[in-house]
Formats: structure tokens, sequence, C-alpha cells
């Protein structure tokens, strides 16, 4: 007990300098501040992952002290709520099994908690997360507003001959109240679950897992459940004011998460097809487009499932069971 200790103390201790370092890079260099950010979990998840939850805990205790001391509280609380926090969150999810005999299977083997379920974790812990930050900010039309007018006078600085439609201007303003936030929701579900990805390459490779690493494409959906959020969200888009901000949030975080589970369903069905590589590259460079986008993420609506891997069961000897859920 005392030498793993003294082997998940640094490994904390490390992971929590680590993001923190990542962060400030990211505050420093604007061009890649959204990947630096979402690459501050990665050091996280791979302690948690590898290490187990207090190595997480002290990589989060670490970097948010070492936050508040070189920058700021604010800038530590952020940084917690955005990366930290939902991290070790996910790592401890990822590291829950139970006996298959709990849930009707075979008595020797172990059940891992699902895929579907973490992501369904990560994509409330986004929306929370984007809905505080919008409060924090005073995030609204007045906030748009300001930022069209300033975008507009640099434009027309540029080009005096600009003189921009009201109409247009106004509808302008109003898609962006709502758009900015849904995409602003999906694409950090989107960064960071692809570090909770390479995480579990990392740790899978190192040898250190906990959970035996997944095949993706089969394993990756999304839970029923998340339906039904989604849905909620996309009818609160119609009601104006705030609740229709927090629909646009829930819209995007779920929404992305449909879309990613719509890809790995794509991958699986397509598995050993000779068209499949050009298919995919049509679909991925699609995608970028709305309408084919929209047709990813139906395909994740109409394939949403529970996928529980199962792996031998350990012998109860102490440090090296797993957690139960």
């Amino acid at each position: 007990m005392t030498n793993k200790f003294q082997t998940v103390l640094p490994t904390g201790i490390l992971a929590g300098v680590i993001a923190t370092v990542l962060v400030m890079g990211a505050s420093a260099q604007s061009s890649f501040a959204s990947i630096l950010y979402a690459a501050s979990a990665l050091p996280i998840l791979i302690a948690g992952l590898g290490w187990g939850n207090r190595a997480a805990i002290v990589g989060v205790v670490t970097a948010g002290v070492l936050g508040a001391l070189l920058v700021s509280p604010m800038f530590a609380l952020a940084m917690a709520v955005f990366t930290l926090i939902p991290a070790g969150w996910l790592s401890h999810l990822a590291n829950l099994a139970r006996p298959a005999s709990e849930l009707g299977g075979p008595d020797n083997l172990m059940a891992w908690y699902p895929i579907s379920d973490i992501l369904l974790h990560l994509c409330g812990l986004v929306t929370i997360a984007v809905i505080a930050l919008g409060f924090a900010i005073g995030y609204g039309p007045e906030l748009i507003d300001q930022m069209v007018d300033a975008m507009t006078t640099a434009l027309q600085a540029q080009e005096p001959t600009l003189a921009p439609d009201v109409a247009s201007l106004s509808q302008t303003k109003s898609l962006l109240v709502l758009m900015l936030p849904m995409f602003q929701g999906g694409i950090w579900v989107t960064l960071l679950f692809a570090a909770f990805y390479i995480a579990v390459r990392v740790v899978s490779r190192s040898g250190r897992a906990v959970r035996p690493r997944e095949d993706m494409p089969s394993a990756l959906r999304m839970n029923r459940n998340a339906i039904f959020i989604f849905l909620a969200g996309t009818v609160m888009t119609f009601f104006g004011g705030g609740p229709a901000m927090i629909g646009a949030v829930v819209c995007g975080t779920f929404g992305a998460g449909f879309l990613m589970a719509g890809y790995a369903s794509l991958h699986f069905r397509t598995r050993d097809k000779d068209w499949r590589l050009p298919v995919l590259v049509l679909c991925y460079l699609s995608s970028m487009l709305i309408l084919p986008a929209i047709a990813i993420v139906v395909l994740g609506l109409s394939d949403t499932r529970r996928t529980i891997a199962l792996t031998p069961a350990k012998p109860a000897d102490g440090s090296d069971e797993p957690p139960t859920n």
C-alpha cells in the first residue's frame, strides 16, 4: 500500500503540473487555444485511467492550486470546471466494474461501465459548464449585438463602401445567439472525448490500464435516454430568450454525442467492405456541410444502445480488484 501511494502521489502531482502548463499555454497561444485547453484533460485522464481515482484527484487539486497561485482563483475555477473535473469524472466512470452475475451474466466475468453512459455523462457535464460560462460572462442578445456591431465597424473601416443590410444584420444576430453556444458545446464534447480516447490508447499500451480497451466502432453509441434530452433541447430553442439559449447548448452537446455515435456506427457498418475507405473519406469531408452532418446525427439517433464490456474477473487480492459501481 505504501509503494502504491508513493507512485500515485507523484503521478497525480505531475499530471496536475502538466495540465496547468497546457492551460497556460492555451492562454498565451490563441491559434491553438482550444486544442491545448482540451489537451489539458489528457494528463488527468491518463493518471485516473492508469493509477486510479486518487491520482486523478491529486492531479485536479494540484492544477487548481497552481492555477490559483500563478494566475488567479477564477482561472483555476474555470480550468477545473471545463477540463479537470470532467476528465477526473470520466476516468472514474471508466474504471467502474461489477460482477456480470449482477446483470444476469456469467459468474466468472466482470461488467464494465458502458461507453454510452460515459458519453452521456460527458454531454451533461459540458452542458452544465457552457451554461455556467454563459451566466458568468452575461451571454445574450446584447453581447452578440456588441460583437456583430464591432465586426461590422471593422469591416467598414476596411471597405468604406460596404453598407450592410439592416434586416440581414438583425437576422444574423438572432442566429448567432443560438449558434455560438451550440457550436461551443458540440466542439467541446468532441475534443474532450477525443482526449479520453487518446488517453485510453496511451494507458492500454503502457500496460497499466484498469479497464480493457474496447472496439470503439461497436461500443461507441449514445444511451437511449439521451434522445429525450436532445429532443427537449430542440423544443426549447423555439421558446426564445434564456430557454432557447439553454436548448441550443443541449442540442450542441448531445448532438455532438450522436454525431460521434453516428460515425462509429458508420465505421462498424462498413467494416471489411472494399469500398469502405472512399465512403468514409466522403462522409467526413461532406460533414463540414450542415445536411450531411445532420444525416450522420440521424444515424446516431437510430442506433442507440448500451454495450457492456465483459472481461474475466480478477482474483480478489485487494488493490488490484476493480471498483464496483
